[in-house]
């Protein structure tokens, strides 16, 4: 049975990141790792799912963002914002979400960053720190936004940087 619904334009591509309290392979560590396996198959079997970004391992665990061997990226690719807060908030991966402060430190900025892609791209990592850098930066634009400040789906550029001297021009 084929559907008739038409083929969305865009993906929703996320991003999070979190910088470890130990080694992954620590005793503190092992209730997370443990759960890696049986979460990312839940997402993977999940209503929405369209990728997930994986290394040698079949996770991400091998995969680092800006340069640090302590910070553990997560990057997918759902189908809407609906679908990846139905995952989100549902079973192991909600448990370890609620336990998301024994493994890893108190982030004092943005971790978590969404965006939209065309359908069928993948983002890379630099994308997704490009697009996590303009979160913290501009804060939630459509360029890349939060779940609680989202966009609809289309075509964003970034919020341009403006010149100290430009603001000060537009201030007075």
């Amino acid at each position: 049975m084929t559907s008739s619904a038409p083929k969305a334009a865009y993906e929703l591509a996320q991003v999070n990141i979190g910088r470890l309290k130990a080694p992954l392979d620590s005793a503190p560590l092992k209730p997370f790792a443990d759960g890696l396996d049986p979460v990312n198959a839940v997402a993977d079997a999940s209503d929405g799912f369209v990728w997930r970004l994986q290394g040698e391992t079949g996770d991400a665990t091998d995969t680092r963002m800006f340069d640090d061997e302590w910070i553990l990226v997560n990057m997918s690719v759902w189908r809407d914002t609906n679908a990846l807060t139905a995952f989100m908030y549902q079973g192991q991966h909600r448990e370890l979400l609620a336990r998301r402060r024994e493994f890893f430190e108190r982030p004092a900025e943005a971790v978590t960053a969404l965006w939209w892609v065309p359908a069928g791209h993948r983002p890379t990592v630099e994308e997704a720190e490009t697009r996590l850098l303009h979160l913290r930066a501009h804060g939630p634009t459509e360029y890349a936004f939060t779940l609680r400040t989202s966009f609809p789906p289309g075509p964003a550029s970034p919020v341009p940087d403006q010149a100290p001297e430009s603001l000060s021009r537009s201030a007075s």
